[in-house]
């Protein structure tokens, strides 16, 4: 991905003004998966200005507009990535919430393999695993 965040909205004839721009930063630069609240905590850091409901409002324009994934892990907080990042799969921690991203490239190979076997080409997938951490002796 070589474009940022910003470059697609306008590309997608969508106006970006100065609040917007602040919250496109704010994802561009996330290297994990925020919910609406922790981007307007980091959004009105840099724009005290901003409220929550023009993040709320922001981040729903982006997804329409296929800027943004939204993700659910099952903790009723609904999480945002950008929706041009490299794949990835997630793991996520059920004790502390965190998501682990990870690429494996055999269980990559083994879902074209079951999707060849069934007979179809694969065309995308999710795969999220949920655990919690071994207990260490």
């Amino acid at each position: 991905m070589t474009d940022t965040i910003v470059s697609r909205c306008e590309a997608k004839g969508l106006r970006m003004t100065g609040q917007r721009r602040v919250i496109a930063k704010v994802l561009q630069d996330s290297d994990d998966h925020p919910d609406v609240e922790e981007l307007y905590a980091r959004a009105s850091a840099m724009d005290s200005a901003i409220s929550i409901a023009t993040v709320y409002r922001t981040v729903k324009l982006f997804e329409e507009a296929g800027i943004l994934e939204r993700l659910e892990f099952g903790d009723g907080r609904a999480r945002y990535e950008d929706a041009e990042r490299d794949h990835h799969d997630h793991l996520i921690d059920l004790n502390s919430g965190n998501v682990i991203e990870f690429v494996e490239p055999e269980i990559e190979e083994l879902q074209e393999r079951i999707a060849a076997k069934l007979g179809y080409k694969l065309m995308g997938h999710k795969l999220e695993l949920y655990g919690v951490p071994l207990k260490k002796d």
